[in-house]
């Protein structure tokens, strides 16, 4: 192999890495605003047909039931009434078609007893893991950990950034 050839196949490998982390980050970054319209069918495509996601208030399995959760009264009242869902950027490794992301988030709310005010209602880990079929990123699993002091919460993001 000559050294043009080592040179091309060294910077195919970073571009895609790099393009794999762009689509990435852009999946992750379209779960808010998504999920804030409620934009059910955008919610629940970011994930595969099987996907789930698991947090404190309980699981969901598969995009029907993300679609559920985006159509259900509590988070119509969220939406309703004023909320964010704010993601921090995302620690992204990647292995073949796999990958884990590892972010916080949290839920802004319009503060009822103050009209021009919001407030935190909750902060929380997340832990993404993705896969990548047929060309695209989907989510296999996300996982919530309020981070209320809890040790899971900190072991979740402790997973994500180390080796």
């Amino acid at each position: 192999m000559t050294d043009t050839t080592a040179l091309i196949e060294s910077l195919l490998a970073r571009v895609e890495l790099l393009e794999d982390k762009l689509a990435i980050t852009e999946l992750l970054t379209t779960y808010s605003p998504a999920v804030d319209s409620g934009s059910a069918d955008a919610v629940a495509n970011l994930w595969l047909e099987d996907g789930a996601y698991d947090v404190d208030t309980g699981a969901m399995h598969g995009r029907g039931e993300l679609r559920a959760m985006v159509h259900s009264a509590s988070h119509q009242n969220w939406i309703m009434n004023g909320a964010a869902h704010m993601m921090t950027p995302a620690h992204i490794r990647i292995d073949g078609n796999k990958a884990v992301a590892t972010c916080h988030s949290q839920l802004v709310i319009k503060d009822p007893e103050n009209p021009t005010g919001f407030k935190v209602l909750r902060i929380t880990a997340n832990r993404w893991e993705l896969i990548k079929t047929d060309g695209e990123w989907k989510v296999e699993l996300r996982t919530n950990a309020l981070l209320d002091g809890r040790p899971e919460a900190r072991a979740l993001l402790a997973a994500g950034v180390t080796a």
